[in-house]
């Protein structure tokens, strides 16, 4: 053979071999997410855009799931085998998809991760499983605090609540009928019997007690269930619907002026800020009992052991958690940027970023066990409606509860 023809020949395998190398070939990432408005999926576009200009070989397929739908559809695309390869996800649900093995550790790619030491102090060990991996990327995070109508307790020469015993005597004074408020009934407290109230019912009952084996049993865990009911059923500051409202009940009561009080979190700052201005302000939640517990209420994202493009996966979600990308993000979702560079760069109003703040400090998840995806699905939910209803007593309620967390 000739020298010109084995170098022909070489250089046509190098050829072959480079068109068939893996590393050239495109990689499709399909990303879950939702926002509940369709106009700041333009804000996840641009994020979209940046990434695959820096990554030109990696494509994005970002899909905003309508919320109400959400997890239905990713528990659903995951029994089939075709979850996405990256989607966000909650810290409640992380035990639950680690015992059906979806999801896969990214611990190795955390050690390595120049991002790291940007994050916010506490959110890996937050979101470090029980098996001492890591799962979940910090993605946003919001903690529970009380937002309260300043111009009524303004008006009536109140304090804004600092303990339960506080709380009561305000929800007490701020219920009032139409007559004596303006043709406006008015109720201290918008509570909310329906789903996701657990998060408001935490701070009254979370703070005395635990879901340890007895511990929704005790007497003390009794007697703060007993007085968080009797808000509705003895001392009737809640509206005569809170056994079924839900979020979008309390937020209206409250921007109409039909409620004084109410606990939500800096996802709703923005709007209540353009409904009401400056009468609306926020503290932290009340310590009850001698001890303080806020939800801490967070989103992530997490990679499937089904991906087959794992490593570009990972691209994507380190770069969804850095600096100014994150604050993007959160520019869509209205929460807090997981990242200490950005967080003064924050668009919500200061006074509610400092009531977020200042309750990290006793800020805690739901327990990180499997019974918590029903806990808060179903079981709190329709124990809560039929102790509002009196079908069922507090004590009932609680020993239910307990029941739930501590059998296997």
């Amino acid at each position: 053979m000739s020298i010109e023809i084995r170098h022909w020949l070489g250089a046509a395998l190098s050829a072959v071999a480079l068109a068939s190398t893996p590393a050239a070939a495109q990689q499709n990432v399909n990303f879950w997410y939702h926002v509940d408005n369709a106009e700041n999926t333009k804000l996840m576009d641009e994020l979209v855009k940046t990434f695959e200009t820096k990554n030109p070989g990696i494509k994005i397929k970002a899909e905003n799931v309508p919320w109400n739908s959400y997890f239905e559809k990713l528990f659903i695309s995951i029994a089939g085998g075709k979850a996405p390869d990256v989607a966000v996800t909650r810290l409640a649900l992380q035990p639950q998809l680690i015992e059906m093995g979806a999801i896969e550790p990214i611990t190795k790619q955390l050690a390595s991760w120049p991002g790291r030491a940007d994050l916010a102090n506490n959110l890996l060990d937050i979101n470090k499983a029980s098996d001492g991996e890591y799962y979940y990327m910090p993605l946003q995070y919001v903690a529970i605090y009380l937002y309260y109508r300043a111009d009524l307790f303004a008006k009536y020469n109140i304090k804004p609540p600092t303990t339960c015993e506080d709380f009561l005597d305000a929800a007490k004074k701020l219920t009032l009928p139409a007559s004596a408020n303006g043709g406006t009934e008015l109720y201290g407290f918008g509570m909310r019997g329906g789903r996701g109230g657990h998060d408001n019912w935490g701070p009254f009952v979370l703070s005395q007690t635990s879901v340890a084996p007895g511990a929704m049993n005790s007497a003390k865990a009794v007697a703060a269930n007993t007085w968080y009911v009797d808000l509705l059923r003895k001392h009737k500051v809640a509206p005569p619907s809170a056994p079924n409202d839900g979020f979008n009940e309390i937020i209206s009561a409250f921007k109409a002026g039909r409620t004084a009080m109410i606990f939500h979190h800096i996802g709703s700052a923005q709007s209540m800020q353009d409904a009401l201005g400056d009468k609306v302000a926020a503290v932290p939640v009340p310590s009850c009992g001698g001890g303080r517990w806020t939800y801490f209420g967070d989103e992530s994202t997490t990679m499937f052991k089904t991906s087959k493009v794992k490593e570009a996966s990972w691209k994507w979600m380190s770069f969804l958690s850095e600096s100014e990308n994150n604050l993007k993000f959160n520019q869509a979702t209205g929460q807090l940027t997981v990242t200490k560079s950005g967080a003064l760069k924050v668009p919500q109003p200061a006074r509610f970023v400092k009531a977020t703040m200042d309750s990290l400090p006793f800020a805690k998840p739901l327990p990180l066990v499997p019974q918590t995806a029903d806990f808060v699905s179903s079981v709190w939910p329709t124990n809560m409606q039929r102790a509002l209803n009196g079908e069922i007593t507090p004590a009932a309620m609680m020993g239910t509860l307990d029941k739930h967390f501590n059998t296997k």
